[in-house]
């Protein structure tokens, strides 16, 4: 009955070599000649035929049973579990500037809240899914009308390496101490590096039991982030694409986070002219970014990309502490289009997703009595449940009212001021305009242009979120 050996994963992997440039209708089309041919009886497949535009889970089914020929189950073991092969269709999308990324994290399995806190990493129902899986990379393009007219360019069978490994297993302990400690209602994609705890919900409301607390969590999966995912793509999918520089070379480390602390750390209070001396940069001149940049050096990067930070979406973010204790800048984001937000929804909104699923990592320097800059280290954040869902999400609904209700502007002493949430009314984040000049601009929804803002998160928050260590003089 099949044409590979199920139980031999590179005969599997040379198989699903016969996917590539097909599209999802090929495929059905050749496996109904090849059924009109032998005269097979098998509805396999035939559920997922519907042209639905977007349906991604029918993709998936179309490949197990029009193409491999095994009828798609709610087995808990591995999809070709003769051979411990996982089978994951996903998609991948070309941008604008002609790179390649993964169009979205790639689920694993669902979290049983329950279950995994009885479970170790090795024996886990996850690393059973993710150990070996066959990658079926398709790309989306927003003009296709119907989803199976999409083409598959990449098959592969994909491990993660070693390094990944141990780094993939520090993220699941994470998860599931928080879920041991009755937090799984806390749980946040930006509390780990390379598998995250998506949600998973049908709608918002969703809830489930957890252990430990009587509040219901919402649903959630495990999963490979977007940004491994497409390091993953452009690493070991895609033949020749060029590669970020590893922190991590040769040495085999359990903790990256404590392993990146401590090279900083070793050249804690250095002034940065010490620091440019050290690592042949021209202290005169002062590049753009100099403080993230000395800090790359440290880590041994040369440009600004680190391999582990493109795989964990980690954000470096520099912060300067003053004499006298405090931080003079806030922390800005990306600018937001008007007319984009208020069509979002807060659960699935752009700044909201951005703060769920990103790492940042410090770097903290403070200006010593003599006013002379210095390195005093980092630390690697994420905002907390509390303050993303409740004080952030406070000022993002409110601005989006604002926009709705008709953006107020006035003139104060000369200075155009508005109605967005001001820095003094949330503790944590408010909005401020991010324009080049005053013809940088977006346009209002009632059709008005109007400068580029974004949302900032209010120095003195970023100030309260330091460690201890930072603020002693």
């Amino acid at each position: 009955m099949f044409e590979y050996d199920k139980s031999n994963p590179i005969s599997i992997e040379e198989y699903a070599q016969n996917l590539i440039g097909k599209t999802f209708r090929k495929i059905i089309e050749d496996d109904t000649k090849k059924q009109n041919v032998l005269g097979e009886d098998t509805n396999y497949g035939k559920s997922a035929v519907k042209e639905t535009k977007r349906n991604k889970g029918n993709l998936g089914q179309i490949v197990e049973e029009r193409f491999f020929h095994y009828k798609c189950n709610n087995d808990s073991r591995a999809d070709f579990h003769e051979a411990g092969v996982e089978l994951k269709v996903t998609p991948y999308k070309i941008n604008k500037n002609g790179s390649i990324s993964a169009k979205e994290r790639l689920i694993l399995t669902m979290i049983d809240y329950f279950q995994v806190v009885n479970e170790t990493f090795e024996k886990s129902h996850m690393w059973n899914k993710s150990r070996l899986i066959l990658l079926v990379y398709y790309l989306y393009k927003k003009e296709i009308k119907f989803n199976i007219d999409y083409k598959i360019n990449y098959a592969k069978l994909f491990t993660p390496p070693e390094q990944d490994v141990k780094i993939i297993r520090h993220d699941y302990n994470v998860i599931v101490s928080k879920i041991r400690e009755g937090k799984a209602h806390q749980l946040s994609e930006g509390d780990t590096l390379y598998l995250g705890a998506a949600p998973k919900a049908s709608t918002s409301n969703d809830r489930r039991k957890q252990p430990f607390n009587s509040e219901l969590a919402k649903p959630r999966a495990f999963a490979f982030k977007n940004s491994y995912m497409t390091y993953v793509l452009n690493h070991y999918i895609v033949p020749n694409k060029k590669t970020y520089e590893p922190i991590i070379t040769t040495e085999s480390v359990d903790s990256f986070e404590d392993y990146v602390i401590s090279k900083l750390d070793y050249y804690n209070n250095c002034s940065v002219e010490e620091l440019c001396r050290i690592f042949n940069i021209e202290y005169s001149r002062k590049p753009k970014n100099l403080e993230a940049m000395l800090a790359y050096r440290i880590l041994g990067i040369k440009g600004n990309h680190a391999e582990e930070f493109e795989k964990a979406n980690i954000v470096v973010k520099t912060i300067r502490i003053e004499k006298n204790g405090r931080i003079k800048e806030n922390m800005s984001f990306p600018t937001f289009k008007f007319k984009e937000l208020i069509k979002e929804k807060w659960e699935s909104c752009t700044f909201g997703n951005y703060l769920r699923q990103t790492r940042f990592l410090f770097i903290v320097y403070k200006f010593d009595a003599n006013n002379v800059l210095r390195l005093k280290g980092c630390q690697f954040w994420n905002i907390p449940y509390d303050d993303l869902e409740i004080e952030v999400r406070k000022v993002w609904e409110r601005t989006k009212q604002v926009l709705i209700d008709g953006l107020e502007v006035n003139k104060v002493n000369g200075k155009n001021t508005n109605n967005f949430p001001k820095s003094t009314e949330n503790k944590v984040s408010h909005v401020r305009p991010h324009a080049k000049n005053s013809k940088d601009t977006y346009e209002l929804p009632d059709g008005r242009q109007y400068s580029k803002q974004c949302f900032w998160l209010n120095n003195s928050y970023i100030l309260s979120q330091l460690n201890d260590k930072f603020k002693d003089n």
